[in-house]
């Protein structure tokens, strides 16, 4: 059977979160610190887990993306690629993505962060497919809002399992291994065959939010 490698990205494959710091370079402090404080009652309520994660998210990438054209978001994203992602990367992570390449098995990025930039880190890394928080665009600049649904813990599942489906390169059934670093990952380590949580083996417990 073929082999998949599906890899988280923030605190994976990477040592933090990436949202928060492609935000404050792309839009740099004043406007970023704009951004957060119009934000933070939702970031709050998020925090006291009121409101989802989704619409927590939604907030946030509404009052900092919104009406940004896509050339800007290019360069943003190319600077960040480049100057800042780096240092960032978790050594044994790569490794490991580098050990499921040598061996040919499928490698995609099942992550939570935006396409904006995500897309052009997986092909910098060589990853089959990127799976991740798609962001609308409407006359070359972004609307600010989701053009998917967050791609976090059971949309993990999904967003994967629909890849799967749709991709008749790879034959079923599937043997999956799922690397990540956080309860929104727990559905998709649950799915696996084989699944390592914080860079240890992962036993299969009841789903996080």
């Amino acid at each position: 059977m073929p082999e998949v490698a599906a890899f988280d990205f923030d605190g994976t494959l990477t040592r933090r979160d990436t949202l928060l710091p492609y935000l404050r370079r792309a839009l740099g402090w004043p406007r970023f610190l704009l951004a957060v404080l119009q934000s933070a009652p939702w970031l709050a309520a998020y925090a006291c887990r009121l409101i989802s994660n989704h619409r927590a998210k939604a907030r946030l990438l509404r009052v900092s993306l919104r009406g940004r054209k896509t050339a800007e978001v290019v360069h943003w994203t190319e600077d960040f690629v480049k100057n800042y992602l780096p240092a960032q990367f978790q050594p044994e992570a790569l490794a490991r993505l580098r050990w499921h390449q040598q061996r040919g098995d499928w490698c995609v990025m099942v992550s939570a962060s935006p396409g904006i930039y995500l897309h052009r880190v997986g092909q910098d890394l060589g990853l089959h497919a990127v799976l991740c928080t798609e962001l609308a665009e409407e006359g070359h600049a972004l609307t600010g809002s989701m053009l998917t649904r967050n791609c976090h813990g059971p949309e993990k599942v999904l967003r994967l399992q629909a890849w799967l489906a749709d991709s008749p390169a790879v034959a079923k059934p599937v043997v999956l291994h799922a690397y990540g670093d956080s309860p929104g990952d727990i559905p998709l380590l649950n799915l696996a065959d084989y699944a390592h949580y914080q860079g240890r083996p992962w036993a299969r417990k009841t789903s996080g939010t």
